[in-house]
């Protein structure tokens, strides 16, 4: 995900990570909502991440890339602290490889967008909110 930027320039457009980012943080401006970001593609920082907020958070925005096709530690992680999760997919000219019909998130804690990145990430984000 940290080559967003990249990838969008080959369809001539200007996306990257810190404008995703910062369309999340303002789409929950003024309400009652806090965010907090990791972004890496180290297995166990994610994990660590998810263990140390499990009692922090209510939901979980996840743009799982690669890891939607084979990291069950991740998957296992998500269903044994029972968060909520929007798993967020890329249409093809933004995708990593991935699509939502090959992931192996699936089940009671899962709901997934796929779409535009900023468009399929708020959708995603209004679904835990909401």
């Amino acid at each position: 995900l940290n080559l967003l930027g990249l990838k969008s320039s080959h369809s001539n457009h200007k996306l990257t990570l810190d404008k995703l980012n910062r369309a999340l943080k303002l789409h929950v401006r003024n309400t009652n909502n806090s965010l907090k970001f990791l972004q890496t593609h180290k297995e166990f920082q994610a994990i660590n991440f998810l263990q140390r907020n499990r009692n922090w958070a209510n939901a979980l925005l996840f743009i799982p890339n690669s890891w939607a096709k084979n990291n069950y530690i991740i998957l296992e992680t998500i269903n044994l602290i029972k968060l909520k999760t929007a798993l967020v997919f890329f249409s093809e000219k933004y995708s990593f490889g991935t699509l939502e019909k090959e992931s192996i998130f699936k089940g009671k804690y899962f709901h997934s967008f796929t779409g535009l990145p900023i468009q399929s990430s708020i959708e995603g984000l209004n679904f835990l909110i909401n």
